[in-house]
């Protein structure tokens, strides 16, 4: 497993030795180790089941883990989830306020939640609303709101008692790529005044984004580390071939002892060679055999990895190593 570590003089604000977590027989999360730094914004990556939203929920303190300890803003947890609770902000999958209050009522309930009082609590609540522009729609009801207006809504409530410590869990799921923008802005405001922000999410457009990556596999860390350190681990790793038609060339090249993986992207095939293979020796073999087949106009070239080929790289199995 590559794990990507610089502590230096950075403060770790989530630390986490062998956390692990079954339900019965089931083995949801096992044996993560993970350092997260102050002003960090750290991503969860994963499919659906890899661990990702039990792992936020163990440091959060909501799920009490079965093996291994954690220390969260100083906190052990699970024991001291109740003090952790002040100084961290959660935001669900799914949009979890009050439709029978008004924006401003549901971001006046959070304060009072988080004790915020009097005075203190006003000026809060009219910083909040300007920063998320929120003024002009302090009435509607969260119901009547798009999904990119109820997710800045559910940000601003999450983050009205301006937490040390922020979770996201998949925080943008259905919402368009404009709000998704918008949204991750704001995250990195919020981080270069402090705070930290562990996000978990499916979208390779938002894990690029992010200081660095866990990458979950089957309840496991496979990897700790920057997207541009995974990604550069691929190095010679991928081609993309073409031909007519598309459908024939993707069927050959599925054949082929050197392709690990592959997706189309529009008339490309888009592929992923094996550990043992380089692309710049591959890519002419692969074409004259395109071109054997007799498939029409075929070619390839050797194109830089992405992070989704890394991502599929570990979750084919592979160790990538530092």
């Amino acid at each position: 497993m590559l794990l990507e570590e610089s502590r230096g003089s950075r403060e770790v604000v989530v630390e986490a030795r062998g956390l692990g977590r079954r339900f019965g027989s089931l083995v949801a999360v096992k044996g993560l180790d993970l350092d997260v730094f102050r002003g960090e914004v750290f991503g969860f990556v994963g499919p659906n089941g890899a661990g990702k939203s039990t792992s936020i929920r163990m440091l959060l303190g909501l799920l009490e883990p079965s093996e291994g300890n954690a220390l969260v803003l100083g906190c052990a947890i699970p024991g001291e989830a109740e003090e952790l609770r002040a100084r961290v902000g959660y935001m669900t999958q799914k949009f979890s306020l009050y439709d029978d209050l008004s924006i401003y009522e549901n971001l006046e309930f959070a304060a009072e939640v988080f004790g915020l009082e009097g005075e203190r609590k006003r000026e809060r609540l009219a910083e909040v609303m300007e920063e998320f522009q929120l003024e002009e729609r302090r009435d509607q009801r969260p119901a009547t709101l798009s999904g990119g207006w109820r997710q800045r809504l559910a940000l601003a409530t999450a983050t009205v008692h301006q937490p040390e410590l922020l979770f996201l869990d998949e925080p943008t799921a259905g919402v368009d790529p404009e709000s998704r923008r918008l949204f991750w802005e704001k995250l990195f405001e919020l981080a270069e005044q402090g705070a930290t922000i562990l996000v978990s999410t499916h979208y390779m457009d938002e894990a690029v984004r992010c200081h660095r990556l866990c990458v979950f596999r089957s309840g496991r860390s496979a990897a700790v580390a920057s997207p541009e350190r995974l990604i550069a681990q691929l190095e010679d790793r991928v081609v993309e071939l073409w031909g007519e038609p598309t459908g024939e060339v993707i069927k050959l090249l599925r054949r082929r002892p050197e392709v690990s993986s592959l997706t189309q992207l529009g008339n490309r095939v888009h592929t992923l060679l094996r550990p043992s293979e380089s692309a710049t020796a591959v890519v002419n073999r692969l074409v004259d055999h395109l071109v054997e087949r007799g498939l029409h106009r075929p070619g390839g070239e050797v194109v830089e990895a992405n992070l989704e080929d890394a991502l599929v790289a570990l979750s084919q199995g592979e160790e990538i190593a530092g």
